[in-house]
């Protein structure tokens, strides 16, 4: 039972719990499971039946590319969203309380529709109560605020600052941020975290979305333990850049179909950029 619902295409509803989970999704799984978020109905009751079309117009209005591109982003996220694992911690008796924590994954199928350049996602029944038929303890925005966004941390960071716009500001625990970014065994020294995920997610925050961020750091003794963030909705919204003809084919360099195929989980476009051209200037000193 496909769904296309367009009254319901450009807000994202999730559970508090489900912006606090822990996964590792890219920037282009990222806007495609998003994509599907946005079409689920909040005036009805949701099952895993339904399969939300998402098609390669829709990721080329967020990124800003060629469609013809956009489908083989399509499928190459989509192939990997359908074995990214996902683990939700939930407090049933409150904060104080022993966790429970489930892990599953977010779809359970995944239908290409070739002809059509269009992808159908069904989502996992365990992620369903988490998208529909919320009361209390969740966050909702407009889709276009993370749509044109380069990193998925800095769709992390977005979410997670919405849920406290009421106050405008957040203070995050390093630890947790890690474990909510399976970031563990990544990034150990503070000076690389901030350089690889803390800097990139509020410059896309700033740059794309509808909030102004800016953050600082609290020490444990001496040792950097939390992130904090003030933030409020910017007064003069500016229309979003758009790209140029010769910016639809590549991005930093290379096409954008490559980057989106050989990003690691939470890489921005520029730093899988870099990446590839390390990887080329050691593969020619091999070669000498």
């Amino acid at each position: 039972m496909p769904s296309n619902n367009p009254s319901s295409t450009d807000l994202v509803v999730k559970s508090n719990a489900l912006i606090e989970a822990a996964h590792s999704l890219t920037v282009a799984e990222s806007k495609l499971i998003l994509a599907a978020i946005a079409q689920v109905r909040r005036d009805e009751v949701v099952t895993d039946d339904v399969r939300y079309t998402v098609t390669a117009n829709a990721l080329a209005d967020m990124g800003g590319f060629k469609a013809n591109h956009e489908y083989r982003a399509l499928k190459q996220a989509s192939k990997k969203l359908w074995e990214q694992a996902i683990r939700i911690t939930e407090y049933p008796n409150g904060k104080g309380s022993r966790p429970r924590v489930l892990l599953t994954r977010w779809v359970q199928s995944i239908l290409y529709r070739e002809d059509e350049g269009a992808v159908e996602v069904r989502f996992s029944k365990d992620i369903i109560p988490y998208l529909s038929q919320l009361t209390a303890e969740f966050s909702q925005y407009r889709l276009q605020n993370v749509s044109g966004m380069t990193s998925s941390y800095g769709v992390r960071l977005y979410e997670l600052l919405i849920q406290w716009r009421g106050r405008g500001e957040r203070e995050v625990e390093i630890d947790w941020l890690r474990y909510i970014l399976n970031l563990e065994d990544k990034y150990p020294s503070i000076r690389d975290l901030k350089r690889r995920v803390i800097e990139p997610a509020v410059n896309d925050v700033n740059d794309h979305s509808d909030l102004s961020v800016t953050w600082g750091q609290r020490k444990t003794g001496r040792r950097v333990t939390h992130i904090q963030f003030k933030f409020g909705s910017k007064k003069d919204q500016k229309p979003p850049r758009l790209l140029e003809a010769k910016d639809e084919e590549s991005l930093f360099g290379y096409p954008k179909h490559l980057l989106d195929h050989t990003a690691r989980p939470g890489e921005s476009y520029e730093q899988v950029a870099n990446r590839l051209r390390e990887k080329h200037a050691r593969n020619k000193e091999i070669k000498k």
